[in-house]
């Protein structure tokens, strides 16, 4: 498909959908303002994820209003909410639900599936670490899958469906780290910063006054779902599909497209959903953006967020301090580069 065919195409179907969502992501922006200082970036990556169909893992220092982001996200777009705080001792049936024994009218025993925390439009999985490995699997199942399975029966899960699990970088002690395999799961790992001096005064006068404003419903789940089904037709010119290929496939040490400063670096690279990622959240940028086909910088942009937990550095990065985050930058700039 040539640049031409693709914007035409986008003209004649979807041009005034894509105008709608640019209007209604600017909305949900200016209300989660309201509540959070800065973090414009996470929000961006966010809302990327929810309109992709994907699932993010948030990373930051405790404090950094992760949790009330998505909160107060769920609250703009009026959808369900649920938080499951992660412990030792959470057991799979604590999210996903469990059967009691239920008495009828009749008198007649049964058995009734009691439905769990797991089932509302949006999920956050509090230090998703903090809990063993299978009830970590329950979860990165019903997000796999969008459903859970109990005593044979199967229970679809709310839709849209979208899960946000966050994980402490700075306390290990006494946790389960995800293994890679399930990392995969998550399309975005999104990094949580500090913020900046000015935006630091600022969450001070806002959160030490009145108390937080409630915000306005933007956008509720049956239009998230059409959003969802827009950014799956955003034409993809030829060159950003092989410039996509080319980045994933150069994160692999043992390919011939791999550069040779790479490979003492990183001990495995990305798979191949990571090239389904980064059309797909290039696709939901470009749309929230009022794009109407997928350029460049859209895949530059969401190269990070998608890469950094799927390449995995060597211990001789390690000792010479350099992180996943490095590489994936170094790649994409010599990319561009040679565009």
């Amino acid at each position: 498909m040539s640049n031409t065919d693709a914007n035409e195409q986008i003209q004649a179907q979807d041009v005034a959908a894509i105008d709608a969502l640019r209007q209604d992501y600017a909305l949900m922006c200016d209300e989660l303002g309201k509540v959070i200082v800065g973090q414009k970036s996470v929000v961006e990556r966010l809302a990327i994820c929810l309109f992709a169909q994907g699932h993010a893992l948030l990373i930051g220092v405790p404090g950094l209003a992760k949790t009330m982001l998505v909160k107060r996200l769920a609250e703009t777009m009026d959808l369900s909410f649920s938080r499951i705080q992660f412990t030792p001792d959470l057991m799979p049936m604590d999210i996903t639900g469990t059967e009691i024994l239920h008495e009828s009218d009749t008198g007649r025993r049964e058995f009734e599936f009691v439905k769990g925390p797991v089932f509302a439009s949006i999920v956050l999985a509090d230090e998703i670490n903090r809990a063993p490995s299978k009830t970590q699997a329950a979860m990165l199942e019903a997000m796999q899958e969008h459903r859970v399975t109990a005593a044979g029966y199967s229970y679809p899960m709310e839709e849209p469906f979208f899960v946000l699990a966050t994980q402490n970088p700075i306390e290990q002690e006494g946790t389960y780290p995800l293994p890679e395999a399930q990392l995969d799961r998550f399309m975005f790992m999104i990094d949580v910063g500090y913020p900046s001096l000015e935006e630091e005064i600022e969450i001070g006068r806002l959160t030490t006054g009145d108390p937080m404003p409630e915000l306005k419903h933007v956008i509720d789940g049956e239009r998230v779902k059409k959003y969802q089904e827009l950014v799956r037709r955003v034409p993809v010119p030829d060159h950003i599909y092989k410039f996509a290929a080319h980045l994933v496939r150069r994160t692999r040490p043992g390919d011939t497209d791999s550069p040779d400063w790479l490979k003492p670096l990183v001990s495995w690279g990305a798979g191949p959903r990571a090239m389904q990622y980064l059309i797909l959240g290039a696709k939901s940028r470009a749309a929230l953006l009022g794009s109407y086909m997928v350029r460049l910088e859209d895949i530059v942009a969401v190269a990070e967020p998608v890469l950094m937990h799927r390449v995995l550095t060597s211990f001789g990065a390690e000792s010479e301090g350099i992180d996943s985050r490095q590489i994936v930058h170094r790649l994409v700039s010599e990319l561009e580069q040679e565009e």
